[in-house]
């Protein structure tokens, strides 16, 4: 397949970014958002253009189309790649489902959150019997700003090294084949699962974020997790968190990258021998990105509901203790009055949870 138009699902940081990167680079470009937030586009949609910046270079991309008619923006597009939250999965599978066509591929840019597989299930809840091929990558393929009221993005880093595989498996080389025509940072992982325990966040964000709940709430939004959230101190906890999951990866079959490894060749730390809170401190990207402006954001919701609480689940199907990361989920559910085991993502809530052991996991993504 010959990858020359892709169509863009969702607005935000990401698909801005992702509609001017790709047009720069010779895609033509469809930008779809729902009627809801589409007027937040009305900026770009007066040119249809966007300013990218990046590393002290700008330019101006004409953007071929902005709608929010999903049949008019997926029409004739070799990728569709969705870049919303994980908690959007199902209702843009809802939509999408129905109109996609088998040899259209479906790349979900992001963080990921068992959204391939998520998208299939609510497709076949809906009576769509297609071999849809969906991809996940493991992490966004931009650290990125966009300004829509501005029609601007400041593009501070371009991963350097993406996680991407499909589910089911045996579909990841041709979605891989075409993905790589937009993106050469892509490289394959054997299954989702791996995709999914390389999940950069979870690992970073809700340990020290808890660690630091009282200055969160006191600082009002003058907070700086990266420069000063992690400390020689509260580093400990991701390392212990990194010990744990690469222990639930092992039993599994998996080989993940370390934190400061995995960092390096995706462009965030530069490679220095240096303590690892001192990396994440002086990093290139990471030290001019603000907040959490409250305890209770995407750093710990959303990165404990589709993050921690799924590797503690994979840990207690291949009998591997998680303490650490067992206990982030219960004080971070403590402290925001919510029940994480409850709302977040288990092989159970995908439709997985009769497999037993290593074996039925591996055969079954």
């Amino acid at each position: 397949m010959k990858v020359k138009k892709v169509a863009i699902i969702g607005a935000g940081n990401g698909g801005i970014t992702a509609a001017a990167d790709l047009t720069q680079k010779g895609f033509k470009v469809n930008i779809f958002e729902s009627k809801k937030f589409c007027k937040n586009l009305d900026i770009i949609k007066l040119n249809n253009e966007i300013t990218i910046e990046y590393e002290g270079n700008s330019s101006v991309e004409k953007i071929n189309l902005i709608t929010s008619d999903i049949e008019q923006a997926i029409k004739d597009c070799e990728i569709i790649m969705i870049t919303v939250p994980g908690m959007g999965i199902e209702y843009f599978a809802e939509i999408l489902a129905p109109l996609v066509k088998e040899e259209q591929i479906i790349l979900i840019n992001g963080a990921p959150a068992m959204s391939a597989i998520r998208f299939i299930n609510k497709a076949k809840e809906i009576g769509i019997d297609k071999n849809l091929k969906v991809g996940e990558t493991n992490s966004l393929t931009y650290a990125t700003r966009a300004y829509a009221d501005e029609a601007r993005v400041d593009v501070s880093l371009k991963a350097g090294k993406v996680y991407l595989s499909a589910y089911p498996s045996y579909n990841t080389k041709e979605v891989f084949d075409a993905c790589v025509q937009i993106y050469d940072c892509f490289v394959m992982a054997d299954n989702v699962i791996q995709v999914n325990l390389e999940n950069p966040n979870p690992l970073v964000h809700p340990g020290p974020t808890l660690l630091n709940a009282g200055r969160i709430d006191y600082t009002k939004g003058e907070f700086w997790l990266y420069k000063e959230g992690i400390t020689e101190h509260t580093v400990n906890i991701v390392k212990a968190v990194e010990e744990e999951r690469e222990s639930v990866a092992n039993a599994l079959g998996i080989k993940l990258e370390d934190t400061r490894q995995g960092r390096i060749n995706r462009g965030y730390f530069v490679d220095e021998d240096k303590p690892l809170h001192e990396l994440f401190n002086t990093s290139p990207v990471f030290k001019y990105i603000k907040g959490p402006a409250s305890v209770d954001g995407r750093y710990m919701v959303e990165d404990i509901s589709t993050g921690l609480v799924l590797w503690s689940d994979l840990g207690k199907v291949v009998n591997v203790p998680t303490p650490n990361i067992d206990s982030i989920i219960i004080l971070g559910g403590t402290l925001l009055q919510r029940d994480f085991y409850k709302e977040g993502l288990t092989l159970d809530s995908i439709g997985l949870g009769n497999l037993k052991g290593k074996d039925e996991i591996l055969a079954n993504i």
